[in-house]
């Protein structure tokens, strides 16, 4: 999601929540420096108290996160891109929130899993998001005729993401290794001055020159 745009992503209840907390856990403490300035946050970012989340915390980690809520101060949740707890370390936060009975208040905020849904022209009434697909080629290639089988059986519309870097070699791997009537929608930059949502069949996006994906968030979707 774009990160220079902020009254076109949030709306400004969301963004008057944020500006009331003190506390964050993030998943990047300098972009999360960044979006509170941004944001125009009333305290010096130096004053304001942020806790790390991310692929690299141990889990045994985890519990201590919560204290603060324990002790019954709000803290907010930040993502590093896209939503928390959805592909995001913070699932593990909010299940241990609610073992705990702590209440979890998800915001109103921007998914570009949905946003790329409701630009595809793909089935909206049924889908599967299945997060990053297998990395090496031989299992991805085994992964992707699996995704589109499922998808052909059932009409269901399946979304993927992958690591910005790779996401040429995964297009690639898609137009080589599905059936040409099967249909891609390809949603890169979401919400950013460049962005890019395109559906067509696998046949005429051979026949396209494609876009340049390297290091830029994309959702994948796919219905055979």
């Amino acid at each position: 999601m774009g990160a220079d745009n902020i009254s076109q992503v949030l709306p400004a209840d969301v963004v008057s929540i944020a500006q009331g907390l003190d506390e964050f856990i993030v998943e990047n403490e300098k972009t999360a420096r960044h979006f509170l300035g941004a944001i125009k946050h009333p305290k010096a970012i130096r004053d304001i108290e942020f806790s790390t989340l991310n692929k690299r915390t141990d889990d045994k980690d985890i519990p201590k996160l919560l204290d603060s809520l324990v002790a019954g101060k709000d803290v907010g949740l930040m993502s590093e891109a896209g939503c928390p707890g959805i592909a995001d370390p913070g699932a593990k936060l909010a299940a241990l929130a609610h073992k705990k009975s702590i209440r979890v208040a998800p915001l109103v905020g921007p998914s570009s899993l949905l946003l790329s849904l409701m630009a595809s022209g793909l089935n909206g009434q049924r889908f599967t998001f299945l997060g990053y697909i297998a990395v090496e080629k031989a299992a991805r290639v085994k992964e992707l005729k699996t995704i589109e089988h499922k998808s052909k059986i059932h009409k269901e519309t399946q979304l993927f993401i992958e690591t910005p870097f790779r996401n040429q070699h995964l297009l690639e791997d898609i137009l080589a290794n599905c059936d040409g009537e099967t249909e891609l929608c390809i949603a890169c930059n979401i919400s950013l001055p460049d962005e890019f949502v395109v559906t067509k069949r696998i046949r005429a996006w051979k026949q396209t020159e494609l876009p340049d994906l390297h290091k830029k968030p994309t959702v994948f979707l796919l219905l055979g």
